[in-house]
């Protein structure tokens, strides 16, 4: 690819959704990949067409992404005819070949379109019945289940052609209010949070997990300060250095009320310093390319920044050379 420059690299951090109609110019400018919604499909056919078009757009062959649950969180609806897969919990409780099944349809369905990346699985343990964004997304309010499950999932999409990412980093599952519309904030003892709500990701990446979504979560035994997870420095380090995770660390929407209130530009230089190797945004606006534009300008001068982003493009390249993306 010859020598790429700072700016390059940094789009490469970036998944974006198609609203807003600036994806065609990042992708020219290098953007890592694309997460498509419910709205950008209407049928097969023009699903594959239109991700054809997108990755024949792209400057590095790009991540297709999108979020495709079963149930409550699914994004071919309109594809099926408004019949959808079960969710994590249903699929889960039908026990575990019925699960393989399933996951291995998704997974299918997905390549077949020329998707090659889903957010899921979840691995948030629903300990809080009250939860008003988990609930059934979970495969249990068991840690030993939820850690059943992810295994089968992860590895049943990775045999099938699609790379998993394990969500929501460090578990949405006691959360009592949605990250979507607020920080939710989960107190609780540090030894509590690893034992029922870290060991899903501990798990997950003794078995080799590519990719871990981090949430937007106020918890304060990983910062006291209210900086959400997908900020902290503090979170993401003990991602790398106490569970050894070495793939790519990706942020919840960042157009999320959770995150929103540090600062467009400001939220995404945190991010990077903190050790986020990529950032979804939901839309691809010109408010969205130009945060993008704004954060290269200050890393020619940024010395951490700099390196960070450096560091985020070789771990990225790496896992799209493994999956042959590249």
């Amino acid at each position: 690819m010859g020598s790429i420059d700072i700016r390059t690299k940094l789009y490469q951090m970036f998944i974006l959704g198609l609203e807003g109609e600036k994806y065609d110019y990042a992708l020219k400018s290098g953007l890592g990949g694309i997460i498509l919604f419910s709205n950008d499909i209407k049928s097969a056919k023009q699903l594959i067409s239109l991700t054809q078009e997108l990755k024949s757009q792209a400057l590095i062959a790009p991540f297709i992404s999108i979020d495709q649950e079963g149930g409550r969180v699914e994004r071919t609806e309109n594809i099926h005819g408004g019949k959808k897969y079960l969710s994590a919990k249903y699929a889960y409780e039908r026990g575990e070949d019925f699960l393989k099944i399933q996951t291995a349809s998704i997974a299918k369905e997905l390549v077949s379109y020329g998707i090659n990346l889903n957010f899921a699985p979840c691995v948030d343990v629903n300990t809080n019945p009250n939860n008003p964004i988990i609930g059934e997304r979970a495969f249990s309010n068991n840690t030993e289940d939820v850690i059943k499950g992810e295994q089968i999932v992860s590895q049943t999409y990775r045999d099938n052609g699609i790379i998993p990412c394990v969500k929501h980093f460090p578990g949405h599952g006691d959360a009592n209010a949605d990250s979507h519309l607020t920080l939710p904030k989960i107190d609780m003892p540090f030894e509590d949070l690893e034992k029922y709500h870290i060991a899903p990701f501990r798990a997950a990446i003794k078995n080799g997990i590519e990719m871990i979504m981090v949430a937007h979560l106020n918890v304060p035994c990983f910062c006291e300060e209210g900086i959400p997870t997908s900020l902290s420095e503090n979170a993401i380090k003990y991602l790398r250095d106490n569970l050894g995770f070495k793939g790519v660390i990706i942020s919840d929407d960042m157009v999320m009320k959770g995150v929103a209130d540090f600062g467009e530009v400001e939220a995404c230089v945190m991010g990077i310093k903190a050790g986020l190797n990529m950032f979804i945004y939901r839309y691809s606006d010109e408010k969205t390319v130009n945060i993008i534009e704004t954060v290269a300008k200050i890393a020619e001068s940024d010395v951490k920044l700099k390196e960070n982003i450096e560091k985020s493009y070789q771990l990225i390249l790496k896992l799209k050379q493994e999956k042959k993306i590249l």
